[in-house]
């Protein structure tokens, strides 16, 4: 058998990836986390200023730890990164950073993970490499020769290259509002902000009472019971925004979120569109030179456009022969479940739930931990993958 160097190898040191590994060494497991960026919460780094959480502080911590109170109750970005790299260092995780994994491969009864430093072998992976892994930019026709700037939403980081310019933001998911309120506020000239589908859209909270609260209260509730109730709470707190452009989501909030489509979480957008800040435009069909080509026949000459046009998980590459994937490249199985094709192989962090995805990920992080503590209890005498394991690191 393969000699084991760790327990558990997880790879991504997010939120994700650091709650699993804390939960793993409390329990006295001999865990590594991997991840090819040279520090912990690289995503939260390279986020656009203006983000903050749209979960409560309360209900984010990652297990063991609570995030500051001086955070306040929405964390702001930077807060984010501050919280994550006291996790690591209060629960003494142990990092290999800067070590991109090409793929991973079943060896005998181990994993072997393969990066350019050599191999690294261990009994059991989690996979946290994060929901939003690999910016997605629509194949546009004429997008390559637009005289203007295109970039991915990905790349945006404050409003202040865009002072006095003529926006457009493409796409109405959480970034793309958010983004398109940042560049009103900051002085861009115009923005306008062009939707295909509808979004759903909540307010972050009414009288101090959070949508993540409700959506925690109705997780496990069926589509037909929390689809209209998500409807009369819009209805009630955010109106009809018809007239401003944006008409109702043909879908329901829940339905959606079940496909991956979360709402928005005002922070700003709907008293963007009401004052006329930001404008609604058709969907982008294409470029023409200087012109952004919209559904309908129109032509507009932004000076920028901002693609909000989400993420791919990215995981073809590190796992797609192994034939865990779905065909939109999701986990099969995800939390303590495991593939019949793929014995400890977990996945975390690559659901959007309605809840919040930092408390639904730290619920997953014990969960896996529970599993991989029955499978060691069980385990014959032969794997000593799950006992034995030589620890380079001397631990």
């Amino acid at each position: 058998m393969a000699l084991v160097e760790h327990e558990v190898a997880v790879i991504g040191a997010g939120p994700a990836g650091l709650a699993v590994a804390a939960v793993l060494t409390q329990q006295g497991f001999s865990a590594v986390v991997v991840d090819k960026a040279d520090a912990v919460g690289s995503a939260w780094r390279s986020h656009y200023e203006r983000l903050r959480l749209h979960t409560e502080r309360a209900l984010s911590g990652l297990p063991g730890m609570p995030i500051p109170r001086k955070h306040g109750k929405w964390v702001p970005r930077a807060g984010v990164v501050e919280y994550l790299e006291e996790y690591a260092r209060r629960h003494q995780l142990r990092l290999r950073l800067s070590t991109p994994v090409d793929h991973i491969e079943r060896e005998s009864a181990a994993w072997k993970l393969v990066t350019p430093s050599g191999p690294l072998t261990v009994a059991a992976v989690v996979i946290a490499t994060g929901y939003n892994h690999t910016p997605q930019l629509p194949d546009w026709p004429g997008s390559i020769s637009f005289a203007g700037e295109l970039i991915h939403s990905a790349r945006y980081r404050t409003a202040a290259p865009f002072r006095g310019r003529d926006v457009l933001v493409v796409g109405t998911g959480n970034s793309g509002a958010e983004i398109a309120v940042d560049l009103a506020d900051g002085g861009a000239r115009r923005v306008r902000v062009a939707v295909r589908t509808p979004p759903n859209i909540l307010r972050r909270e009414v009288l101090g009472v959070s949508s993540q609260r409700l959506g925690v209260l109705l997780r496990h509730a069926p589509v037909a019971i929390v689809d209209p109730i998500a409807s009369v709470v819009a209805r009630l707190t955010v109106g009809d925004l018809t007239p401003y452009g944006l008409r109702p989501s043909p879908r329901g909030t829940y339905t959606r979120a079940r496909e991956g489509q979360i709402p928005i979480l005002d922070v700003g957008f709907i008293d963007a569109l009401k004052q006329g800040r930001v404008t609604v435009v058709p969907a982008v069909r294409g470029f023409d030179g200087r012109d952004v080509l919209l559904e309908g026949g129109d032509r507009i000459q932004p000076d920028a456009v901002i693609a909000a046009t989400g993420y791919v998980r990215g995981l073809e590459r590190l796992v797609g022969s192994l034939g865990v994937l779905n065909d939109r490249g999701l986990p099969l199985v995800h939390g303590a479940a495991t593939h019949p094709s793929a014995p400890g192989l977990h996945f975390i962090g690559f659901s959007n739930p309605i809840s919040g995805n930092l408390r639904e990920l730290a619920l997953d992080a014990r969960r896996i931990a529970k599993a991989l503590r029955t499978v060691r209890l069980t385990a014959p005498p032969s794997a000593a993958s799950f006992r034995h394991g030589a620890d380079p690191d001397g631990s």
